[in-house]
């Protein structure tokens, strides 16, 4: 516990945070990739996720060799759902055609009444959002709760007031918990409990379906190349 929380203010570990598994389909990110490497390299070794935080599921070993994810069937619309959910203003969204639809996104799983990685995570992307700079406006970060029974958009607005994640480029999601259920299936992403969920976090380039996990404990200056990267033109698209 006190390991993996050290390791999201920086300090020098190897533990990470999650529990996920794996998706059969090609739109799914399926792979755990560290960047604590040298800014310049867009990827590392792939590792295996250690300890999530107390409460928080081990996640199974990773593969041997660095790959991003790409490709993917023509119709994401019909594998992430266009199920609909609710932002921390009260607004009903689509999943895929609100949220995800034509962005660069960085996802991940958090709920408002965890008292230790969830805030400390959060706090990171904001030093995320930090390092990508003028380029901050291309890259939509999603919140979404693994607790939408006590996570209200009212819950979700203050929890991203008091972590300082108050953004127009960044979603809180909530709804019933069926349909949260469901999108979090889609990406993997779905739990038992509240504080079963992944800590990974999961970056995606979605027009060019390109896919891949990041371990929570990773810079956020390395996040943010990585994020940078995906939001690059791709060459002949």
């Amino acid at each position: 516990m006190k390991t993996f929380l050290r390791s999201l203010v920086g300090a020098d570990l190897s533990a990470t945070g999650g529990r996920h598994r794996s998706i059969a389909n090609e739109f799914a990110p399926t792979r755990t990739v560290s960047i604590s490497v040298p800014l310049g390299i867009a990827l590392a070794l792939l590792v295996a996720a250690a300890q999530a935080h107390e409460g928080h599921a081990p996640a199974p070993a990773a593969g041997a060799a660095a790959q991003e994810v790409k490709g993917g069937v023509p119709d994401a619309r019909s594998y992430f759902t266009d199920t609909p959910l609710r932002d921390q203003d009260g607004r009903e969204l689509r999943f895929y055609s609100d949220v995800l639809a034509g962005r660069v996104v960085l996802l991940n799983v958090s709920y408002t009444r965890c008292k230790d990685a969830c805030p400390l995570i959060t706090r990171k992307l904001r030093e995320v959002r930090a390092a990508l700079g003028e380029q901050a406006g291309r890259v939509h970060f999603v919140s979404l709760s693994s607790d939408p029974e006590h996570d209200s958009p009212q819950a979700l607005k203050a929890f991203a007031a008091q972590q300082g994640a108050d953004d127009p480029n960044w979603t809180f999601l909530t709804g019933d918990k069926a349909n949260m259920d469901l999108v979090l299936a889609r990406l993997g992403q779905l739990s038992q409990t509240p504080d079963g969920h992944s800590t990974l976090l999961i970056a995606g380039d979605v027009p060019n379906k390109r896919w891949s996990k990041i371990r929570p404990d990773a810079p956020p200056a390395a996040i943010a190349q990585r994020l940078q990267l995906l939001a690059e033109p791709v060459a002949g698209r």
